[in-house]
């Protein structure tokens, strides 16, 4: 969180309806799923400490986006979903990234990366430029990007 202007975050969240909540460095994040400094998500609150990694923010954000209206009314702390919807959710979080001048979906593969995400092709890159189709074809379907891999700002019905 610390390289990431907090009102381009809040910004980029707001056109999903999300709230932005950023914490005391040393307060615990409420509905965070692993804990940490991992962001947390509650209804439409994502909850972060400036130590927060901004893939772990764009993640847990994505997530809200990608589920269902009847999951998100009961949202608090596991977002769930399927196999489909987590490539979806990681798709989904290197698209926004190019939103924020500060990251860059470049940046947001490599920190993919560097905490552990696992992809059949060994990267984040290489899963999303030659093997993330599907997750692709998934987000077309449920109308959260368009053709042009451009997110349309909506939630999923």
């Amino acid at each position: 969180m610390a390289n990431c202007n907090i009102s381009s975050l809040r910004q980029l969240l707001g056109k999903y309806t999300l709230t932005l909540e950023v914490l005391e460095s040393d307060e615990k994040i409420p509905g965070s799923y692993w804990g940490d400094a991992e962001a947390g998500l509650i209804n439409d609150t994502v909850y972060v400490r400036p130590d927060t990694p901004i893939h772990s923010l764009l993640h847990e954000s994505c997530h809200y986006i990608c589920m269902d209206k009847q999951r998100r009314a009961q949202l608090d702390t596991d977002a769930a979903g399927d196999y489909d919807e987590e490539n979806a959710v990681c798709y989904l979080q290197i698209l926004l990234a190019d939103e924020l001048a500060d990251m860059g979906s470049n940046r947001m593969m490599q920190d993919m990366d560097r905490w552990g995400y696992t992809f059949r092709l060994g990267s984040a890159q290489a899963w999303f430029r030659q093997d993330a189709e599907d997750a692709r074809q998934w987000l077309l379907q449920h109308r959260l990007i368009d053709e042009r891999n451009t997110p349309c700002f909506r939630l999923r019905d």
